[in-house]
């Protein structure tokens, strides 16, 4: 009987793996402590305090970053509502609509996204938007967050569809159950763990991106990230840490909400 391959035990694999890990969380880790900091220096520790929280929901730059943060919101909530929907069709028709011509190259271009770089993706479609005469504004952003979106939300859809068994839905439609109702009773709802899961996902995708929005955004627009990057490059000041550490919080809660929600449909099916 063949043993267990166990990546552990190479020489050097926990020195490394505490190296990746120091150089993903330790500027992470950092941010969140300075941004207790009492001072208003981004160096020089003042002691504790939450003066630059407060100085966010009340300073003389609240109102900005309030503006930008709504905007976020209702944009990314759009946009995953909009690209899980289209993902759920997706994932209906390349997993359930069983062999048909172009098939392959379906399952490619929705993926496609995840390859292409980020700046790439925004390049292209700010070309696109000005040549058929698109002006730049909330319309552009929530378009593209919706492509870009997609993707993100169809891998935890379509893992959850491809551990559903078919013989559920057969044995629906051996009774008289149209396809309809065989979809919409039967597997629609052992499927919502993975819808859920993806809506989180898309959502924390589009409420985090900077480098698409900031390409088709427009003049006076500003969503949180963009309107972060603005401030940044006048000085970085102790309450972007702030509002840096409550985005990483509300990141961290959505991801992991999609991580349970995932888990919990495994587990149940």
């Amino acid at each position: 009987m063949a043993k267990k391959l166990d990546i552990r035990r190479f020489p050097g694999f926990l020195p490394v793996t505490y190296l990746c890990l120091f150089l993903l969380y330790a500027p992470l880790i950092i941010v969140m402590i300075y941004s207790f900091n009492d001072s208003n220096s981004i160096t020089n520790w003042g002691g504790l305090s939450l003066r630059w929280y407060v100085d966010v929901f009340w300073g003389v730059e609240s109102e900005k970053f309030k503006t930008a943060a709504m905007n976020s919101l209702l944009i990314a909530v759009a946009a995953a509502i909009t690209s899980t929907s289209i993902a759920t069709m997706a994932a209906t028709a390349m997993l359930r609509a069983g062999k048909f011509r172009g098939k392959s190259i379906g399952f490619a271009l929705i993926n496609l996204p995840l390859m292409v770089p980020e700046i790439v993706t925004a390049v292209a479609l700010l070309i696109f938007f000005s040549m058929i005469g698109f002006t730049t504004g909330y319309l552009t952003i929530l378009l593209a967050h919706i492509v870009f979106c997609i993707p993100f939300a169809y891998l935890p859809i379509a893992a959850r569809m491809q551990s559903i068994e078919e013989v559920y839905e057969q044995a629906a439609l051996d009774l008289y159950a149209s396809r309809l109702d065989a979809f919409r009773l039967i597997l629609l709802p052992l499927m919502t763990p993975g819808i859920i899961s993806g809506f989180l996902l898309a959502f924390i995708i589009s409420l985090d991106d900077f480098i698409i929005t900031n390409f088709v955004k427009g003049a006076g627009i500003e969503t949180l990230p963009t309107a972060i990057f603005g401030a940044v490059k006048q000085g970085i000041k102790p309450n972007i840490m702030a509002i840096s550490t409550l985005l990483l919080l509300v990141s961290v809660v959505f991801v992991t909400l999609s991580y349970l929600v995932g888990r919990m449909g495994q587990n149940k099916k």
